[in-house]
């Protein structure tokens, strides 16, 4: 118990990102600063990871409640990380879904798609409007993750409505590929 207290004061995510910068040397000495890429970080990756997943449910969810309006929506998201923290954060009781991981076998196929909410991290390179808004007659950015604290700030979220295509055998194809790589 006397080695645990000490730990519970640094190792466990029960501190706010201000506390944690201002007081960097004891985070780094444990070395929970340093992520995955080597290099270390003002915040521990796992709690840089978590920052921003109110906000990015909170604004899917107002894009969502728009969107649903004019028929379903499907949320697809870039990882399982955005995928589970709107569907954990989210009050409209939104359904993400990612090819990312073991959520590429969570798509519901019985709805009928007629609305895409996209969620990117954000990449200088791409351009999803270009590559998506091709299939939909209206398509726009309508928000992006801004806490400054989050390890994927400016995560766009895109909003792709009116399809052109039937978005279920699109998605179904696009799983396919994926699932016939391994």
């Amino acid at each position: 118990m006397c080695f645990f207290l000490p730990l519970y004061g640094v190792a466990f995510p029960n501190k706010n990102p201000k506390y944690i910068i201002q007081h960097a040397d004891k985070y780094r000495k444990l070395g929970l600063l340093r992520w995955e890429d080597g290099k270390d970080h003002s915040l521990p990756q796992d709690f840089a990871d978590m920052q921003g997943w109110k906000e990015l449910a909170g604004k899917v969810d107002k894009e969502y409640s728009q969107l649903s309006k004019s028929g379903s929506t499907l949320v697809l998201c870039d990882n399982y990380g955005q995928a589970g923290a709107i569907n954990y954060y989210s009050t409209k009781r939104i359904h993400a879904v990612s090819f990312n991981a073991d959520y590429i076998n969570w798509f519901d196929f019985s709805t009928h798609y007629s609305n895409l909410i996209r969620i990117k991290e954000y990449a200088k390179n791409e351009d999803e409007i270009k590559e998506t808004g091709s299939y939909f007659k209206k398509s726009q950015v309508v928000d992006s993750i801004i806490n400054t604290f989050a390890r994927e700030k400016g995560t766009r979220i895109f909003s792709f409505q009116d399809a052109k295509i039937n978005v279920n055998e699109r998605i179904q194809h696009e799983i396919n590929e994926l699932k016939n790589r391994y």
